[in-house]
């Protein structure tokens, strides 16, 4: 990883370094910062002469070689000195919130409109709407492009930005072209590397755009997790979010098995914010609080929760496991107050 002295290289130094880097079967990825640009060396960094070359050029600060499965992801690189702020909220700085539909129906778009204008009154930074879901059952709904555009108008009504899963490339596209700032990678695509990669290629160096990557469904390792983001991260868009969500095997009487509690672990190997969603770790409405407050305590930087104006009259998970605005709105209040008692 190439740190400059000033805050990027300019067009002529970019390709000088970038001449070099070739000459030893590698490329260069730049990945812009809040305040600073760094350059990713891409390909096998080790080469001494390589090295030598490019911390002897007077611009260049020093070269950061971080041992790890996944350098940019790693909690000592450089990227650690970034901020992520979506919806007016610097991640780390204050209680992050995304909340909103499991699922928009798109016969009925006024509970959307409804959820989201209750969302933002409950305290909400970013409005979450399920647009296209995965299924087990084929014949089940599957979501719906026409949703999209319903997401969106709820984002111009409310002003907040929005939040979408996406599961494959046509649906990335459709999401950045409509202008969704928080691409969703659900827990059964998590590992799949060619989606990641589709997605790190599509959002490159657009800051506007970030990424809630959710941990994969089954109970992998932790370094699993994070080399996930990694596939992203190498494209050039460090704004990435892990969210816990549960994994299986279940835990009777829960959706999944509660993993809100790898967040401080996570934190170790990592600069990148935790961001737990609690509805479906434990897929009930009524355990969802709970949930989350653990979740705030353990450390993380926000909660993803599923809320619908009336979840009874929802589709997909929101009759089981969405929370009424009501109890969001209670709900952040006493996750704040639990964020104050955690950083006094």
């Amino acid at each position: 990883m190439i740190l400059p002295k000033s805050s990027h290289l300019n067009p002529e130094q970019l390709a000088e370094v970038t001449a070099i880097v070739t000459e030893f079967g590698c490329k260069i990825q730049p990945i812009i910062g809040a305040v600073r640009t760094i350059y990713a060396i891409v390909g096998d960094e080790r080469d001494e002469l390589m090295i030598n070359r490019i911390e002897g050029l007077d611009y260049i600060d020093r070269i950061d070689r971080i041992q790890s499965p996944f350098k940019l992801m790693d909690v000592r690189s450089d990227l650690a000195n970034g901020r992520l702020t979506i919806g007016g909220v610097t991640l780390g700085e204050d209680l992050f919130v995304i909340a909103g539909q499991c699922t928009i129906d798109p016969k009925n778009p006024g509970y959307f409109y409804e959820t989201a204008a209750a969302m933002k009154e409950a305290g909400a930074h970013v409005l979450r709407g399920g647009v296209w879901k995965p299924r087990t059952n084929p014949y089940t709904f599957q979501g719906d492009n026409k949703s999209l555009d319903i997401l969106m108008e709820a984002s111009r009504r409310t002003g907040l930005p929005v939040d979408t899963e996406v599961m494959e490339e046509e649906h990335v596209k459709l999401a950045i072209d409509a202008g969704v700032q928080v691409l969703q990678v659900g827990a059964r695509n998590a590992l799949n590397y060619s989606l990641l990669r589709a997605i790190g290629r599509a959002i490159g160096n657009r800051p506007q755009v970030s990424v809630l990557l959710k941990r994969s469904i089954h109970m992998g390792p932790l370094n699993e997790f994070i080399s996930a983001a990694e596939y992203i991260a190498a494209f050039g868009n460090p704004n990435i979010m892990l969210c816990p969500r549960g994994t299986t095997p279940t835990l009777d009487g829960y959706r999944n098995h509660p993993d809100e509690s790898i967040t401080p672990l996570l934190k170790e190997k990592t600069w990148a914010a935790v961001v737990v969603d609690p509805s479906h770790s434990v897929g009930k409405a009524s355990y969802v609080p709970s949930a989350a407050l653990a979740a705030v305590a353990y450390g993380a930087d926000g909660l993803c929760i599923e809320s619908h104006i009336d979840p009874t009259k929802g589709i997909g998970d929101d009759p089981r496991q969405s929370i009424t605005p009501d109890v969001l709105k209670k709900l952040i209040c006493q996750a704040r107050e639990f964020w104050r008692l955690r950083r006094a």
